[in-house]
């Protein structure tokens, strides 16, 4: 069990969105799901039976997803980073991740799913090329990051390795 466990805020979608991303990740699963009463009916409005919260793991990592309303959308001041060692592995979450969503308005790996939320996805090579002590080919590095949308580590490493 997790100490903390990020809390995913939709409208209505919780349980959809939980089913998605575990279709999406690996080594994930759908644990339990809590359904609103009749108590604070006029609070939150929303019909007993119906579903409260959704607990998911994604490759381990826990999440809950709660159905709260539409007062509340995701926006870019938080995202979900997944590291990827290929670029196989790269341009599969991109793909998955980014359907029926927006890549278009987002740069240097970042995409927003269907229900807004904002993903990074990120080769772990380019931490590695970012934190090495050659400024240049870092440079060179963030230079070809910025021009693109979908991460590609062919040309990432080809930056760092000019001369």
């Amino acid at each position: 069990m997790n100490k903390i466990t990020p809390c995913l805020w939709f409208d209505n979608q919780a349980e959809e969105a939980a089913r998605f991303y575990t279709s999406v990740f690996p080594k994930s699963k759908i644990g339990s799901i809590t359904r609103y009463g009749q108590e604070g009916f006029e609070i939150h409005g929303r019909p007993a039976g119906s579903v409260m919260t959704v607990e998911f793991e994604l490759d381990g990592q826990s999440f809950t997803a709660l159905n709260g309303g539409p007062m509340f959308k995701f926006n870019e001041a938080i995202s979900l980073q997944v590291d990827c060692e290929t670029q196989k592995e790269v341009d599969y979450f991109w793909e998955k991740l980014s359907e029926g969503g927006d890549e278009t308005a987002q740069q240097c790996g970042w995409l927003k799913d269907r229900y807004g939320l904002s993903w990074q996805i990120v080769p772990a090579i380019l931490r590695r090329m970012l934190q090495k002590p050659d400024a240049t080919a870092s440079d060179r590095v963030m230079k070809a990051l910025l021009q693109m949308k979908k991460l590609d580590i062919a040309r990432l490493q080809q930056a760092y390795a000019q001369p």
